[in-house]
C-alpha cells in the first residue's frame, strides 16, 4: 500500500495531559505536509488549532474522554462546544457502565443526542473495546450503526489496551448502515497500519506512524 494512501487514514493524535501548544502545532504542521484525515487533539486547543490551520486540515477533538461516564448533557455541550470552535470530527467514549448495566436504550438516545449536537459533523464513538466482551462488543456495533454516527473506534489510548486485529475483524462483521471502523491505541508500525485497514479500517488513531515517516525521511 502507498504511503500516501496509509497517511490519508491517519487521525494524528496527540491527547497526552501535558500537551502544550508548540507540541499540538507542530503536529499540525505535520498533518497538513503529511495529508493525514485529520489531526486529534483536547478540545481546549480546537479553536486556536482551527485558526492555525485555516482550512488545510481536519480539527478532531474528543468529548466524554476518556472515561465516557460524564451525563449526556455534558457530553453534548462538549460537542457542541467543539463544533463552535472549528471541530470538524467529535470522538466520543460511551458510558462503559451502561453496556454493562444493559441500558441499551440509554446508550442509543445519548450517541444521537451527542450526534444532534454535532450539527452535521463527523461523529466516532469509542467503545473502548479492551473493556468489553465480545458479546458487548456486537451489540455495541448494532448500537452505533443505528444511532446516526459515522464510525464506531475501538479504544481511547488511555485505558488497559488499544486497538487488536480481532475487534477490527469483529467490527467489520456486525456493522450496518454504513458505519466505517477507526482503529486506535497501540498502532505502531506501517505493517499493523497496512493489516487494520486490510481488515477494515477507515482511519487510524496514531501518533505513529507520521513519526516513522519522518525517521525514514532522515535516514
Amino acid at each position: 500500500m502507498e504511503m500516501n494512501e496509509i497517511l490519508s487514514k491517519v487521525d494524528h493524535t496527540l491527547l497526552s495531559q501535558g500537551a502544550t501548544w508548540d507540541e499540538i502545532r507542530a503536529i499540525c504542521d505535520d498533518g497538513m505536509k503529511y495529508h493525514t484525515a485529520s489531526v486529534c487533539i483536547p478540545a481546549s486547543y480546537v479553536k486556536r488549532a482551527a485558526e492555525y490551520v485555516d482550512g488545510k486540515l481536519a480539527i478532531c477533538t474528543v468529548i466524554g474522554f476518556p472515561n465516557g461516564y460524564s451525563t449526556t448533557k455534558a457530553k453534548c455541550f462538549e460537542a457542541s462546544d467543539a463544533v463552535d470552535n472549528g471541530a470538524e470530527e467529535i470522538d466520543m467514549v460511551i458510558n462503559i457502565g451502561w453496556v454493562k448495566d444493559q441500558r441499551w436504550d440509554d446508550l442509543l438516545a445519548e450517541i444521537k443526542a451527542v450526534k444532534a449536537a454535532c450539527r452535521g459533523r463527523l461523529l466516532k464513538v469509542i467503545i473502548e473495546t479492551c473493556l468489553l466482551t465480545d458479546e458487548e462488543k456486537i451489540k455495541m456495533c448494532e448500537i452505533v450503526s443505528n444511532s446516526g454516527a459515522e464510525y464506531i473506534k475501538t479504544s481511547t489510548g488511555f485505558s488497559s489496551a488499544g486497538a487488536t486485529f480481532h475487534d477490527v475483524e469483529l467490527f467489520a462483521q456486525h456493522v450496518t448502515n454504513g458505519v466505517k471502523i477507526k482503529a486506535a491505541g497501540g498502532i505502531s508500525s506501517i505493517d499493523d497500519a497496512e493489516k487494520f485497514i486490510a481488515l477494515g479500517a477507515s482511519r487510524l488513531g496514531t501518533s505513529r506512524i507520521v513519526k516513522i515517516v519522518k525517521q525514514n525521511e532522515h535516514q
